[in-house]
C-alpha cells in the first residue's frame, strides 16, 4: 500500500461529500494486553498506561477535523477510551454498539497464550485454523462471524453519518476483519497497536477505502508505546 497521507490531512466534514470517514481506535492497554493474557469477550479495565495512551489519542483528536460522534464496543477497555475521546472532543455523547466487541474466543478467554495448547488444545487448534468458518469450542466464533458482525456494525454507522466524521472505538480483531472488507486481497503486515488510528472512508454504494492503518504517532517519544499485544489473530 502506498504511503498514506497524515490524518490531519482528511477532507474537513462535509454532508455533500458522497462518504462517511470513519476513525476506527484501538482500546488502550489492559493488564490482560500485557500480561499476554487473552480478553476477548471478558471485561477488563484499562491500566495506567492504557489511560494514558487514551489521552494522548483524544489530543490528537481533538485538534483534527470536527468530529461528529463517537461509538463504542460495550466492553469496558474501550469505553473508557471512547469517554476520554469524546470529553476531550466537544462532548459528544458515546454510543454503546455490542457488535462492535473483540472477537469471542470461547475456551481461550482468560488463558494466557503461550499456555493455551497445554491447557485447551482443541480451542487452540481451532484458533490457529486457517478455516475462516471455523468456530472456537466454548461458544466461540468464527472469522466469518466476526466479519459479519462487525463490517455490518460499521456499515450501519456509515449510513446514518453519511458525509461526516465519526469515531469508533474497538478491539484488534475487529480492525483486522474491517481492514479484510476494506482492502480483500491485501493482509495487514503489523498488529494493530493500541490506541492506533485507522481510517476508513466508506461509500456510497458499499465502497470502502483504507486512508490511514496502524498510525501511533501520538504515541511517539513518550513512554507509552508498549507491547500492543494482540491486534492480529490474538484477543486486543
Amino acid at each position: 500500500m502506498a504511503e498514506s497521507p497524515s490524518v490531519s490531512e482528511s477532507n474537513p466534514r462535509s454532508v455533500d461529500r458522497p462518504y462517511t470517514e470513519i476513525v476506527v481506535v484501538r482500546h488502550g492497554e489492559t493488564e490482560w494486553n500485557a500480561d499476554g493474557r487473552i480478553q476477548g469477550h471478558l471485561d477488563v479495565d484499562l491500566n495506567e498506561v492504557g489511560r494514558q495512551q487514551a489521552s494522548k489519542v483524544a489530543d490528537r483528536l481533538s485538534r483534527e477535523s470536527k468530529i461528529s460522534a463517537v461509538y463504542s464496543s460495550d466492553l469496558k477497555r474501550a469505553c473508557e477510551t471512547a469517554k476520554t475521546i469524546a470529553a476531550c472532543c466537544g462532548g459528544v455523547e458515546v454510543i454503546r454498539d455490542a457488535d462492535l466487541r473483540e472477537r469471542n474466543l470461547g475456551d481461550l478467554q482468560g488463558l494466557v497464550l503461550h499456555e493455551a495448547a497445554k491447557v485447551s488444545p482443541a480451542a487452540y487448534q481451532a484458533f490457529l485454523s486457517h478455516r475462516t468458518n471455523q468456530d472456537i469450542p466454548g461458544g466461540g466464533e468464527s472469522l466469518d462471524q466476526l466479519y459479519r458482525r462487525s463490517t455490518s456494525a460499521l456499515q450501519r454507522i456509515a449510513r446514518k453519518h453519511r458525509g461526516e466524521r465519526v469515531v469508533v472505538v474497538t478491539h484488534g480483531g475487529v480492525i483486522r476483519a474491517l481492514y479484510r472488507r476494506a482492502c480483500p486481497n491485501n493482509k495487514p503486515t503489523a498488529k494493530v497497536l493500541n490506541t492506533s488510528i485507522n481510517i476508513f472512508h466508506l461509500f456510497d454504494g458499499d465502497k470502502w477505502t483504507v486512508q490511514i492503518w496502524g498510525d501511533v504517532s501520538h504515541l511517539d517519544q513518550t513512554e507509552y508505546l508498549a507491547s500492543g499485544f494482540g491486534g492480529d489473530r490474538t484477543s486486543g
